[in-house]
């Protein structure tokens, strides 16, 4: 799936994609367990990777009438789509805008931008 076909989730479809890139595959009883309290209905759960699966996020094995759910899209490739979409709405597509902003927001100093900065090109260089 390329990024164009990706759509951003939903508040409830992030939180049960965060327990499926945990888990890697999981029953929906998996998943429920793995909710803080007070936990969400069960049908409830089910819908939602139900939906996942149709917006195609997840994929499943069958065991007779019981599913077994993984991920078919990755975190880091949902997190680049996301992170794209992001600075395109809030910051005209200018991830030096975005930095910036975080800058003025956190009130960073010169030495905690520039340790920022070597941390960027590091990571570029992997």
């Amino acid at each position: 799936m390329n990024n164009k076909e990706l759509k951003e989730l939903t508040k409830a479809e992030d939180q049960v994609m965060q327990i499926l890139w945990k888990l890697n595959k999981a029953f929906v009883k998996d998943i429920l367990a793995e909710f803080a309290d007070p936990k969400p209905a069960y049908n409830t759960v089910s819908t939602i990777v139900r939906i996942l699966e149709k917006k195609g996020f997840v994929d499943y094995k069958a065991y007779g009438k019981t599913h077994e759910y993984f991920p078919v899209i990755s975190k880091s490739e949902y997190s680049k789509f996301y992170l794209n979409n992001f600075v395109g709405s809030y910051f005209g597509g200018s991830f030096q805008k975005l930095v910036s902003f975080f800058a003025k927001q956190n009130d960073m100093d010169v030495n905690q931008i520039e340790e920022l900065m070597k941390y960027i090109e590091k990571d570029i260089k992997k």
